[in-house]
């Protein structure tokens, strides 16, 4: 699939008087970088056409002029009744702005933070807007009635999910979703997507694993034909098992021993970015993260997660030179009920001064809080490199935290002869040693390997053992690129590997290297390099285990040998 297809709008009848408008790119947006494995993506909205007319979820503003140039050859907009908003966000702002200019009699329905929103964003217009009570239905006609389920969450305080009782569609905007672009409305084949839907939920919903579980147990009494989400595929022949798989990944978040408070505030979607990048490095890392928006959330609901958390974070936008109101009262909580020893960090966005970012880390460290990450600071929207710095850094505070927690655990004295027989005769196994560099866009990252093994013949490929916490492993996912560098005895280029590296750090760094024909650094100084594409991935307890197919490959030193790992115990690298 070509990378250079022009943007379209994909037009498809999905059941009675109902339509889907698929606006595609095959190359990633700017408002998904944070969780999107650059396989491009679907914005999806619904039309219902019955007596009265409903859009749901008109995409953003990307699309705006590709989408109502075909919504307006589906139906004359002055005819239009209601636009239901599963979400609202600056970037979808752009689009309805230009539905109002030609639909100016429509009625929004929306949540009630979602009504408060609205206003905001149309300060200068009137609205017609209507919040639905709990019981209430619209009645669209021709055996239409829609049904708004309303589950907020710290990310989307305004969530409301639509559930049409005519045709058993429930409308699940961010639930259910995958950032994948191709021709299929629905999913047909649907094992090709559990990797991008997995990876969807861990970036998205992981850190607000409570609010999705709450959601599930609202759906259960509803007699669902299929899910239509906002992104992807619509959920129609593996809606059992995506249920399932979205219920066993909430458990497993609740199972966690270690919890992180993420605690935020967000004017405008920057912060909010930054901290879900955060909560993305932490949750890899086996570490439990509790997304908390103050600007949505109550004291006592902030204070009781504080309390129970081994760790936190609090991340704030700057507005006129301040921190909002908000994060001061979050900030006060945090200061009168955390323990000194818990572990802390500070981020933020800013347009033109950064005080409240800096406000923050002054009182915690005035108050005696050690830090897990240099607080982040970060002018106007995040690019790629700082989402990954933040990734990295979360990583960092959540390898922090487990190393505390083990301090602090008693334990007895182990000798060699107590050590289990079973990780020493695992220890025995040997292996080269060996980089893997990556790279993706602007994005580079590498790891020290031993877990290496060759796996096929025809085609040529190999299997590496990746640690779910480790910086490289979001650059090794299925059809990305990467270089395996196999190390020569005598060299030096395993202990620069060895060393830790700061958040976002340049892993290359005083190493002389060249690019490999798919894009990634080859270590010069390597006894022999091959160039690989992921085929697939396994993911195996703490690690995910990558099958690539070798691409090529080169002897830089004929006359060496290939350095060896020689471990002691199975347990540990």
């Amino acid at each position: 699939m070509s990378n250079t297809k022009p943007r379209d709008v994909q037009i498809a009848s999905i059941d009675a008087d109902t339509t889907i408008l698929r606006s595609r790119t095959w190359e990633r947006l700017k408002f998904e970088v944070e969780y999107s494995l650059q396989r491009g993506t679907t914005a999806n909205s619904y039309l219902i056409q019955a007596e009265k007319t409903a859009v749901l979820d008109p995409p953003g503003e990307s699309f705006t002029e590709i989408y109502l140039h075909h919504l307006q050859h589906l139906l004359d907009l002055q005819h239009l009744d209601y636009i239901i908003l599963g979400h609202i966000n600056p970037n979808r702002c752009a689009t309805l702005k230009a539905l109002l200019e030609l639909a100016p009699q429509v009625t929004f329905i929306c949540s009630k933070a979602g009504a408060v929103a609205l206003r905001t964003a149309f300060k200068e217009q009137e609205l017609k807007i209507n919040v639905p009570r709990a019981e209430e239905l619209i009645d669209l006609g021709k055996g239409h009635q829609l049904q708004f389920i309303a589950v907020p969450t710290p990310r989307w305080p305004d969530e409301l999910y639509t559930y049409d009782q005519g045709t058993r569609i429930l409308f699940t905007d961010k639930l259910f979703g995958t950032h994948v672009c191709d021709d299929q409305i629905f999913d047909e084949g649907w094992k090709h997507l559990d990797e991008d839907r997995q990876h969807y939920y861990d970036c998205l919903h992981a850190a607000q694993s409570r609010q999705v579980e709450t959601a599930l147990d609202k759906f259960a009494p509803l007699s669902i034909k299929f899910y239509a989400p906002g992104h992807g595929p619509i959920v129609r022949y593996s809606k059992s098992r995506l249920t399932h798989d979205y219920r066993q990944w909430s458990q497993q978040q609740k199972e966690k021993e270690t919890t992180v408070a993420l605690i935020y505030a967000s004017a405008y979607g920057n912060t909010a970015t930054l901290g879900q990048a955060i909560a993305k490095g932490i949750n890899k890392s086996g570490v439990r993260v509790e997304l908390i928006n103050c600007e949505s959330s109550e004291p006592a609901e902030i204070q009781a997660a504080v309390e129970k958390c081994d760790g936190f974070i609090i991340g704030s936008p700057t507005l006129g030179g301040h921190m909002p109101t908000q994060v001061q009262t979050a900030l006060g909580i945090v200061l009168s009920t955390a323990a000194k020893s818990k572990l802390a960090g500070v981020f933020g966005s800013y347009g033109w001064s950064g005080e409240a970012i800096d406000e923050i880390e002054s009182k915690l460290q005035d108050a005696g809080y050690g830090f897990g990450f240099d607080t982040i600071r970060v002018k106007f929207k995040p690019d790629d490199l700082t989402l990954q710095q933040c990734k990295e850094a979360g990583t960092d505070f959540a390898q922090a935290l487990k190393k505390a927690k083990k301090v602090r655990t008693i334990r007895q004295p182990v000798s060699d002869s107590q050590i289990d027989r079973t990780e020493q005769a695992m220890g025995r196994i040997v292996s080269p040693l060996c980089v893997v560099s990556a790279k993706r866009g602007s994005l580079t990252g590498a790891m020290l390997a031993s877990w290496v093994s060759q796996a096929s013949f025809n085609p040529p490929g190999l299997t590496v053992a990746v640690a779910k916490d480790r910086a490289v492993e979001p650059l090794m996912h299925t059809k990305d690129k990467f270089v395996l560098n196999i190390l020569q005895e005598g060299m030096n280029l395993r202990r620069h590997f060895l060393k830790s590296f700061a958040p976002g750090a340049d892993r290359f760094a005083g190493l002389k290297t060249e690019e490999a024909e798919n894009g990634c650094p080859i270590l010069s100084d390597a006894l022999a390099y091959l160039e690989c594409t992921v085929e697939s991935r396994v993911e195996c307890g703490d690690h995910w285990v990558v099958y690539a197919v070798v691409d090529s490959g080169k002897v830089l030193q004929p006359g060496g040998m290939t350095a060896v790992y020689h471990r002691k115990s199975g347990g540990q690298y």
